[in-house]
């Protein structure tokens, strides 16, 4: 059965950008779909898109101006906020998405968003050196931790001649998500088992060996999941992100930390092992600094098999229904992944391409996977890893039709 926006409200906030143009599609999907919307239109966003016809689509009035004599009479930026049931921001430029983190409020828009108290949902639309600098991917992992919810950009040509990520999300897409924020989230009532980011088994003191993942692509896994209405454990290794918000986060370092709280956390529906778990341990721990020795040879480092968290996951006694992992490969991608899949007995890989100049995953916001089954191979074309994450949470919710995991007081 369709769902429409009947009964639910809206406040759409424009800001400077060509992408704007694309905010009067979403308007009229809104609209077309019983939905209630009102509009902030920002002085930059005005060079691109008029209050007219912005006024013409929503079919109300269209809000400019922080110094109103008629609107703050009626505390405008104070109701803006709190009739509507969600906030959007699209395009969100590199400057508010700045603006929001820092609290500012200098203009309508940016008072009305630190002063809502309802969800936020931004669709960042910029040039892509603007996307990929540090500065704004700190804003947005800081946004992402405050629980603010973001869809793309993606990949694709940009109005200034350039291509690259920060292209903003299709009407459609965004309609997509606004839709999934109103209506019954689909893996509500499942149970989410995520890995993410590196394990560190130490040598001594100060010494480790562990590896270059970030984390980024497991974090937003469990992110993805979340907003689907799963209830979400996150085993986390040492990572410089920030808890998502929302999922319940273990953090530990060693394989063998990992694999006793994977285990703790079931019984569960889903299980997505995407941490970069180290192969093998030391076998001692020394309790003081390894030093040099005077003749230069160096101390021979004894090696122990870490305990296989994927492997062990799928043949447990409390075997989740979907087990998925991922296979970080340097050569021969799709043959070494059906390999893996097979032994590890899992239901399903992402397989990438990692330590290559023209394929560098660590550390990256964009990926490029494939999900490798028993029976097919999809090749899913480079996109963001909250893109991937997405795309993910959508496979499973397709998959998943038998029987939830119910709650051991029921």
């Amino acid at each position: 059965m369709s769902k429409t926006l009947k009964d639910k409200s809206a406040l759409l906030i424009i800001s400077g950008g060509i992408a704007a143009y694309k905010s009067l599609e979403l308007i009229r999907l809104i609209k077309k779909s019983g939905g209630h919307i009102r509009c902030i239109l920002t002085k930059g966003g005005e060079q691109f898109v008029t209050p007219l016809s912005v006024a013409a689509l929503s079919e109300e009035t269209v809000y400019t101006d922080l110094w109103s004599l008629k609107d703050e009479t009626e505390m405008g930026h104070i109701r803006l906020s709190r009739e509507a049931d969600l906030i959007i921001v699209a395009p969100a430029s590199a400057n508010i998405i700045a603006q929001i983190v820092h609290g500012n409020a200098e203009d309508l828009a940016t008072t009305t968003l630190l002063a809502a108290d309802k969800p936020i949902l931004i669709a960042p639309a910029m040039n892509h050196m603007m996307w990929n600098n540090p500065a704004t991917q700190d804003n947005i992992t800081a946004l992402q931790a405050r629980g603010i919810e973001t869809i793309g950009p993606t990949e694709g040509d940009m109005a200034c001649g350039e291509h690259g990520m920060g292209r903003m999300s299709e009407p459609e897409d965004i309609f997509a998500a606004i839709n999934a924020f109103f209506f019954e989230k689909p893996l509500e009532g499942y149970k989410a088992l995520v890995t993410s980011g590196p394990t560190l088994e130490p040598l001594d003191p100060v010494r480790f060996i562990s590896n270059r993942s970030s984390g980024k692509q497991g974090h937003a896994i469990a992110s993805a999941l979340h907003k689907f209405g799963a209830d979400v454990t996150l085993i986390s290794g040492p990572v410089a992100l920030p808890d998502p918000a929302g999922v319940n986060t273990i953090h530990v370092e060693t394989a063998a930390e990992m694999l006793k709280a994977c285990e703790s956390a079931l019984p569960a529906n889903i299980a997505v092992c995407a941490a970069a778990v180290s192969d093998w341990a030391p076998t001692q721990n020394a309790d003081h600094k390894i030093k040099k020795r005077g003749d230069e040879t160096p101390p021979a480092i004894a090696l122990k098999e870490n305990p296989d968290i994927l492997k062990t996951l799928a043949s447990h006694k409390q075997r989740p229904q979907l087990v998925i992992g991922f296979a970080a490969e340097t050569e021969n991608l799709t043959e070494n992944a059906a390999a893996k899949l097979a032994r590890k007995n899992c239901d399903w890989l992402l397989a990438n391409l990692v330590g290559q100049d023209d394929k560098k995953i660590f550390g990256e916001d964009q990926n490029h996977v494939y999900l490798i089954t028993s029976s097919d191979t999809q090749d899913w074309r480079p996109m963001s890893k909250q893109a991937v994450a997405t795309k993910l949470a959508e496979e499973i919710t397709n998959h998943l039709e038998q029987p939830k995991v119910q709650d051991a007081a029921e």
